[in-house]
């Protein structure tokens, strides 16, 4: 079993990265039943879907936070571990 980092958590939101995914850099992010992928260079989704507030509230989360979740990208591809991104307050 893999470890799964979970980087950040609000409104109900978790945002995901999975150790050595595949390309682009993209993250995961799950509400209720809803899940979604988005690329991380420009928070299109690419997978799935998420109701429009949630996925608002994810791209604001990513528009504060695209440094450190790229950064968050280039870590957990080379093996290194990851630290929590700040949630959307």
């Amino acid at each position: 079993m893999q470890y799964v980092p979970r980087l950040s958590y609000f409104y109900g939101i978790s945002i995901y990265m999975y150790p050595r995914d595949h390309n682009p850099p993209h993250f995961h992010a799950n509400y209720g039943e809803f899940s979604a992928l988005f690329l991380v260079a420009t928070g299109e989704i690419i997978s799935g879907g998420l109701p429009r507030r949630a996925e608002k509230l994810v791209s604001d989360w990513l528009r504060i936070h695209k440094d450190e979740i790229h950064q968050a990208w280039q870590n957990l591809q080379s093996g290194k571990s990851v630290e929590a991104i700040a949630p959307l307050r």
